[in-house]
This record gives structure tokens, sequence and C-alpha cells, in this order.
């Protein structure tokens, strides 16, 4: 133990929060207690709520992590790529490794967040995730700014509306190729690699500038 308090806070709550993701991925989140993450974390209980005062912060905490890894993500997508297309298709991609490194932050990232900072108990987590969200949001704005520009795009685009319902509905395709793949192998006679690549196809056609001859 003495060895652990010559370490800085922020390594003990990266090493718990790390025990904590382990559990929620082989356990669930439900399932997971304080209890089960003091002792995958090799912390004490009553050292483990000096770093967080209960599983909620544990997981504000990872949420935060996550998102700021999707923003990585999204800006590596944009800065390799440098056509309309070709920066769509990284960006699906990068929704794809998200959901596969981080499954169930996935779906909490994309759930009801917090926007009131002034009226309502919040933790600092939750207001720096909005931030990292709305900057995700600010880079997608420029990228369908920069493809209506280039004439990709239909010029009559909503932006705003356009980047909300492209989350949900690019979530939902990723979600459903994860819990209906044998249903899509079987009665769709496609591959989950194949579905996806159909929906997210379909899904920028429908924002997609009509090529004229």
């Amino acid at each position: 133990m003495g060895r652990r308090k010559k370490e800085p806070p922020n390594i003990h709550r990266e090493n718990i929060a790390l025990s904590a993701h382990k559990l929620f991925m082989s356990n669930g989140i439900e399932c997971t207690t304080m209890n089960d993450i003091a002792k995958e974390s090799g912390y004490s209980k009553a050292t483990l709520y000096v770093y967080f005062q209960n599983k909620e912060e544990i997981i504000a905490f990872l949420v935060l992590k996550s998102m700021t890894k999707l923003d990585e993500y999204i800006t590596l997508a944009l800065e390799n790529q440098k056509s309309t297309k070709g920066r769509y298709d990284m960006i699906c991609q990068g929704l794809l490794e998200y959901q596969k490194q981080y499954p169930f932050y996935f779906a909490v990232a994309l759930d009801e967040i917090n926007i009131d900072f002034k009226n309502s108990n919040y933790l600092p987590e939750e207001e720096e995730t909005y931030h990292v969200g709305e900057e995700i949001n600010k880079k997608l704005q420029q990228f369908i700014q920069e493809g209506i520009l280039a004439n990709d795009l239909k010029p009559d685009i909503k932006i705003l509306p356009t980047i909300m319902a492209f989350w949900g509905m690019l979530s939902g395709l990723i979600q459903i190729s994860v819990k209906k793949e044998a249903y899509i192998t079987q009665e769709l006679k496609m591959s989950r690699q194949e579905f996806l690549k159909y929906g997210f196809e379909t899904l920028y056609q429908s924002i997609a500038a009509e090529v004229r001859e």
C-alpha cells in the first residue's frame, strides 16, 4: 500500500476504472458491485471510495474516456481522408471500432444526456462528456459544410438535424448488426459486414448530391 500512496490520484482512478471496465464487459454493469470492483482492482473498499463515491461515478469516468476515444476516431477520419465519401466511410468505421472497444458505453453515450449544468446536480465527468460531444458535433458540422461546398452533398441539408438523425441511424444500424446477426445471416443472406456496408451506403445516398450527367 505504501507504493500506491506515492502514485498520483489519477493513476489510482485509472486502475480502478480499468478493473471496473473488465467486470462490466464480462458481467454487465447492473451485476457488478463496488465490492466486485474493489476485489478485482486490489483495493480495499474503503480506499475505493476515496477515489470514486459510487459506481455511477466510475461509469461517468469511463463514458468520458470512451467519448474522448470516439473524438479521436472522428478527428483521424477527417484528417486522413480528403474526399467527402472517404471521410464518411472512415467515420462509420470509427463508430464500429468504438462499439467494438466500448460496447456498454456505446449505448450509454447515446442515451439521454444532462444538458443543465447550472441548476441540477451532476458529475464533473458528465459536463466534460457533454463538451466532448459538442466538439464532435462541430467537426461533423464542418464535414457536412465542406461536403456541400464540394457539391458532394445536397445543398439544402439542415446540418444540425442531419447530424442528430445520422447519430441515431448509424448507431441503430450498428446495434442491430450486433443483436440480430443470426437473423441477418439466415434471413437476409448477408454477413454482418455486408449488412453494415449496405446500410451505411444507403444512408449516405440519402444526403448525397445528385450526380449530373
